[in-house]
């Protein structure tokens, strides 16, 4: 059991028949009456967000989430398909729990998948990811006065601002940790 006072960043417990994380906590003491903890949770398997105040002394049960390093072999379109390293077994997920990661995770690419007492809820891509563009429109000499972008489709089908001087065929460093931001050639 955790108590609401000891809430930090990352904290997992689970509330209500669901599995919660801490996003932001806030210990508050007014000048009258009780102490309160002000936080921001975010439902680990569908993602909601919700801001909540809580009484110092609630008690909740730590909810303890694995990790597991799988690779992504196909997608069948109804299902995407991950297997475990170890054992050879083939996991099969649909595109809800897939969502986040798939717009940067190709074939054979290793990716972390997150269990809640053993059934998988998410998959989390690596945090930087090379990839190649299949298509864009061609930089014009004297284009590059001013910081201008323009999209490119990679490899993947995700569609990303980069800047004037890059082609179809040149492998991007992107950052999915925000959502998919250029870095760089690679």
């Amino acid at each position: 059991m955790i108590n609401a006072s000891d809430f930090r960043n990352g904290v997992t417990f689970e509330m209500d028949g669901g599995v919660w994380t801490i996003v932001e906590f806030l210990h508050v003491k007014p000048g009258k009456g009780a102490a309160f903890v002000r936080t921001k949770i975010k439902n680990v398997v569908t993602g909601a967000v919700l801001e909540r105040t809580f009484n110092p002394t609630e008690k909740f049960p730590r909810a303890y989430i694995e990790t597991k390093e799988m690779e992504y072999l196909y997608n069948d379109g109804d299902f995407y398909y991950f297997m475990d390293q170890e054992t050879f077994e083939q996991l099969p997920l649909t595109h809800d729990q897939v969502a986040d990661a798939i717009p940067f995770v190709k074939e054979n690419t290793t990716v972390t998948v997150r269990f809640f007492k053993g059934s998988a809820f998410s998959v989390q891509a690596p945090n930087f990811v090379e990839l190649e563009v299949v298509d864009t429109e061609p930089g014009f000499k004297g284009d590059t006065a001013t910081n201008t972008y323009k999209p490119a489709t990679l490899e993947t089908g995700f569609v990303l601002q980069v800047p004037l001087f890059i082609n179809v065929g040149d492998k991007l460093k992107i950052d999915t940790r925000e959502g998919g931001e250029y870095l760089g050639r690679a």
